[in-house]
């Protein structure tokens, strides 16, 4: 695999990320270079998996001698492999850990964090439901506590129907797991046992939407894909229902269920100039690869924020 020199890499790349603020495909790709071969790895969160998916789409369709590939072991499972060096990238729904980063620190992984897009984490009943149009924060920590009885929508609130509660929802490797349990349960990782975990979404959409009284959740851009099968429930966290969606996230109205989505990316990988050049693709276009795989994008804060990283981790890797 031909290396370009450090010096040329970084010439060539950090003139272009500064002028590449309107996100156009096609200008980007052809800066990335039509000649860069080579292969990049990335495992990591189903929810982020959709926007890095189209990105390495996007990107080979410029630079057809790079093949990516993009895993789906869940944020937490993302992580491990990432830290024993055999990914590239590392999808996470939710930051990295301080015992995930001591892996990566004793495997000597240095790693820069990219926030690529945010995301409403949905909660969704079956298109039959017509009465838990909102749900509370804290009818949802009642449900989801660890040791929880519910196990029937009528003990969620008087008035709702005598109908067996059926729970579909992430494994204990996702991110999303994680960040659910934190905002609704109160500590991370703390849920009860006794639903149906998957890492893999469709199994929570096939679940909900196969039972009348499914309950379940997972990111925005499943809802989005899965609509005409589900419905997607308001949340009160207190100040009144506020259904999931891009404004509501972008504003911070939809709370506390906002998240942001990151890409972390190995140090050293920046050396590589297929691997340089495909987070630079994925940051120039971040806004529109988010809306078109169904995410909400970055506000102009953190985009450029996520820019001025890519620039200080390659100047690094010159250094």
């Amino acid at each position: 695999m031909k290396i370009l020199t450090l010096a040329a890499l970084g010439a060539l790349l950090l003139p272009l990320l500064a002028a590449c603020g309107g996100g156009d495909d096609e200008t980007t790709t052809m800066a990335a270079g039509g000649q860069l071969s080579g292969r990049i790895e990335a495992d990591g969160s189903s929810t982020v998996a959709p926007f890095t998916t189209l990105a390495a789409e996007r990107f080979q369709a410029q630079s057809p001698g790079v093949r990516v590939t993009v895993g789906v072991s869940g944020t937490g499972g993302g992580f491990e492999r990432f830290c024993r060096g055999e990914t590239d990238l590392s999808d996470a729904s939710r930051p990295i850990k301080d015992e995930e980063a001591k892996i990566c620190e004793a495997g000597g992984i240095e790693y820069v964090e990219f926030q690529v897009a945010n995301d409403a984490l949905t909660v969704v009943v079956n298109k039959d439901n017509d009465w838990a149009d909102c749900l509370t924060t804290a009818e949802l920590n009642e449900i989801w506590a660890p040791g929880s009885k519910v196990s029937d929508w009528s003990q969620v609130r008087d008035g709702f129907p005598d109908v067996p509660l059926e729970l579909f929802g992430p494994g204990t490797d996702s991110g999303t797991f994680d960040y659910f349990t934190d905002e609704i349960n109160g500590e991370e990782g703390a849920s009860r046992a006794d639903y149906t975990a998957t890492e893999d979404d469709n199994v929570i959409v096939r679940g909900v939407s196969g039972s009348r009284g499914g309950l379940g959740y997972f990111g925005f851009s499943y809802f989005e894909q899965n609509q005409r099968e589900l419905n997607a429930v308001a949340i009160d966290g207190g100040d009144g229902c506020v259904a999931p969606s891009v404004e509501a996230a972008q504003r911070g109205e939809y709370k506390p269920l906002s998240r942001p989505l990151f890409v972390y990316a190995k140090r050293d990988a920046f050396a590589e100039p297929q691997v340089s050049a495909f987070v630079r693709f994925m940051l120039a276009n971040a806004p529109s690869i988010a809306e078109d795989a169904l995410f909400v994008p970055l506000t102009d804060e953190q985009l450029d924020k996520a820019k001025s990283d890519y620039n200080a981790a390659v100047e690094g890797t010159g250094s």
